[in-house]
């Protein structure tokens, strides 16, 4: 999909040479290509395009031309960028999460008056991130996005084309905004979250916000402005210091834990570069806090809400624990090419960290399991060269998948450890039938009384393996989830938890608090790590009064008792039920799968509702308002459209990635060939014929065919062969359209 939409914007960009800047001078040829900030023709910042099916319609809305008449339709359509009069963007950062608010004016430059076009929107977001929301007003009418519970659609609804809404990336989202008139104006607001990176005791936030040249509009003389708020609340109630700013900020604001910064200015040319921002919370050691926060009115929980943060400090000396560690790697055929490739990588990067007093062994699986080892051994030099050179042996790409039987096996090594945290490090691309009884099988695992259990992380490659089992089955064994689904980021992704998983410095914390209070619920349920790498938070919703502190304990790398007195306070402009809804969103998913619980599905869909945080039980619809009236009545959760002259609402569908795919799995199909493409000549053959042809053959087979043809007489013989030459000529018509006359440079 994403090699389709580059092309389809080079198209655009060609197509664009159509459209008269009238006195303004022309813009170099490099100008007209991909710029250097782009080169991968994807979005790098918010941005609009044309979706041009007929090139006829691309001229100068204000001064029309003679153009040069263009042939044929293109199907898939060419995007034009949109060119850009303002920008603006807010972003506020709490604990470990941002959010980001964008709000441009686009104008649709390249169509005729006299036309209407779709325009699609693409949100490239940071790390992480997660679409809230899109308002859209152009000439009169407003669009907006909202959630509903998947019960609640009825067979009212208009349904979304393919392409309407989705991701091209998993972390650029696109939605279309239907028939708009050329020459409008578009005015879009975006919001979105995502995480904070850490590192060495240093946020790290990155927003996409880097627009191509060719997107300034033509004429110099007309205003560009661009504006950037930042507002910091680390939460801490230390002092934060700001260490890397990309854009000229000016500090507006300064308070401990809490800072404001403002860009505001007229350019002649919109950033170049994305807005990068860092800062650290000055502390040696492990410190914290505890946030409280009343719900509101309209919340359905009305239990009071917490949040727990604990941050490792920036020493870089700080013992971790000494580690026991199983890697268990799926090597069923899916995972052949790149996949595997990058594992193997990050394996061998992982290997490398290993202290001499770590211990660890491998396990490939597929419907088999292969050992480095048969128990652990010493992380010595010449072990993990040892380990490098079984890896590149055995690490082929074949077979099913069984992820029990390497599970039992590492649980079975770990059995008799002492002194270390015992790790175990899943890898996999599918889903499994006995998912569930995994989970019921680890668990009775970690229930054995050791006084630290094997910690159990895990990482899913593509949309194909069932993302919740692996977060359920992280949750159950202490550790972390994460995820790939674009396969380029395989290597980078799983380093980074593998760099999570390998530095525990505090482990088996408690927090004495939870046993006193009513109602407790606590996301994650079973509290991991904390990790030199990466801060620990913990939420939920309780009922009854937390004192003025709280002890977190645990055990520290020495295996000494540890405590921690934490100060509890009112979460001053912190919105904790935000900052935490896509985490409980998904722990709850993962509960309610493992459990079947109707209930539970129920509401997490009243908690995707209400936080705009898309879940697998809610779709997101597109709703129009025309002339300031909204076109729909509110019933609850339930979203009904009530224009008579027809249906407002659009819906787009689900955004979540499913419980797996046993199918796909079963047959090896690897990871990110969810959208097959037919080669380009096939593809042309059958959308020439599958108007007539296709329905014809439709309804006949190869037997009816020789029958009719046997009874044929020759009058009908001569009609018949008549009708198959004009059929076969308009799909040759068809192909010169879509092949030849769509013209180079789009003329």
């Amino acid at each position: 999909m994403a090699e389709d939409f580059v092309k389809a914007v080079d198209d655009g960009l060609k197509l664009s040479k159509r459209v008269y800047g009238g006195k303004a001078p022309p813009r170099p040829v490099a100008h007209m290509v991909k710029s250097p900030a782009a080169t991968e023709g994807l979005p790098t910042a918010v941005m609009v395009y044309a979706v041009i099916f007929d090139p006829a319609m691309v001229d100068n809305p204000d001064i029309p031309t003679y153009q040069p008449h263009v042939h044929g339709r293109r199907d898939p359509p060419a995007l034009i960028p949109l060119q850009m009069n303002g920008v603006e963007m807010e972003v506020d950062c709490y604990l470990d999460t941002a959010f980001v608010r964008v709000c441009g004016s686009w104008r649709l430059h390249c169509v005729m008056g006299s036309k209407s076009c779709d325009c699609l929107v693409a949100i490239p977001m940071g790390e992480q991130g997660s679409i809230l929301g899109v308002v859209a007003d152009v000439l009169g009418k407003s669009y907006h996005t909202q959630l509903i519970a998947t019960e609640d659609i009825d067979g009212t609804a208009k349904t979304a084309r393919a392409g309407d809404c989705g991701f091209l990336k998993p972390h650029i989202f696109t939605l279309t905004i239907p028939q708009v008139d050329g020459g409008s104006n578009l005015s879009i607001k975006i919001s979105w979250s995502q995480k904070l990176l850490y590192s060495d005791g240093e946020l790290f936030l990155n927003v996409p916000f880097t627009f191509p040249e060719y997107v300034t509009p033509l004429l110099k003389k007309l205003p560009k402005k661009e504006k950037i708020q930042l507002n910091a609340n680390a939460g801490t109630g230390t002092q934060v210091l700001c260490k890397k700013i990309s854009h000229p900020l000016k500090e507006i604001r300064r308070k401990v834990g809490n800072l404001g910064f403002l860009y505001e200015s007229e350019v002649l040319s919109w950033s170049s570069t994305d807005f990068s921002f860092s800062y650290t919370v000055s502390s040696s050691h492990i410190f914290g806090s505890v946030l409280l926060q009343s719900p509101s009115l309209d919340d359905n929980d009305q239990r009071e809400i917490f949040c727990v943060y604990l941050f490792p400090g920036n020493q870089k000396s700080r013992k971790v624990f000494r580690k026991d560690i199983v890697f268990i790697v799926d090597i069923s055929g899916s995972m052949r090419g790149k996949p595997i490739d990058d594992t193997k990588d990050a394996l061998f990067a992982a290997l490398s960290k290993l202290d001499p007093e770590d211990s660890f062994s491998i396990i490939a699986f597929n419907g088999e399991t292969y050992l480095f080892s048969t128990s652990l051994e010493l992380a010595t030099k010449e072990a993990v060269e040892r380990a490098i050179q079984w890896i590149i042996v055995n690490f082929v790409a074949g077979g099913a998948t069984n992820i029990l039987l390497p599970l039992n096996t590492a649980m079975e090594m770990l059995s008799n450890v002492q002194g270390s945290v015992p790790i175990i490090f899943l890898v996999t691309d599918g889903a499994v039938e006995d998912e569930r009884h995994i989970c019921d099988t680890m668990k009775n695992y970690l229930r054995d009384g050791r006084p630290i259990c094997p910690r159990i992380f895990t990482f899913g490659i593509g949309s194909f393996c069932n993302h919740y089992f692996l977060r359920m089955l992280a949750t159950i064994g202490r550790g972390q989830y994460d995820a790939a689904y674009d396969i380029d980021s395989v290597e980078f992704r799983m380093q980074k938890l593998f760099t999570r998983a390998l530095s525990p410095i505090f482990a088996n914390i408690t927090l004495d608090i939870l046993d006193d209070l009513n109602e407790v619920e606590v996301y994650p349920f079973h509290i991991p790590d904390l990790s030199s790498e990466s801060p620990l938070t913990v939420s939920g919703r309780y009922q009854g009064n937390f004192p003025d502190t709280i002890e977190a304990k645990g055990v520290l790398a020495d295996l000494s008792n540890y405590m921690i007195e934490l100060k509890v306070e009112k979460a001053k402009d912190i919105p904790i039920d935000r900052v935490f809804a896509k985490e409980q969103i998904e722990l709850l998913t993962a509960q309610a799968w493992l459990s079947e619980n109707k209930q539970l599905e129920e509401k997490v869909a009243k908690m995707s509702i209400q936080t705009a945080v898309a879940s697998e039980y809610t779709h997101m619809v597109l709703c129009e308002m025309v002339g300031g009236k909204t076109a729909k009545e509110s019933f609850g959760v339930k979203e009904k459209t009530v224009d008579p002259k027809g249906q407002k609402m659009i819906i787009l569908g689900n955004l979540c990635v499913g419980f797996g795919n046993l199918i796909a799995t079963a047959d090896n199909i690897p990871p990110g060939s969810e959208e097959s493409k037919l080669p380009e000549a096939a593809e042309i053959f059958i959308k020439a014929t599958s108007n007539c042809c296709a329905s014809l053959c439709s309804h006949c087979c190869c037997m009816c065919g020789i029958q009719f043809c046997s009874q044929m007489n020759n009058q009908c013989a001569i009609v018949f062969t008549q009708l198959c030459t004009a059929l076969a000529c308009i799909g040759c018509f068809e192909c010169c359209a879509t092949v030849c006359c769509s013209g180079s440079d789009g003329r």
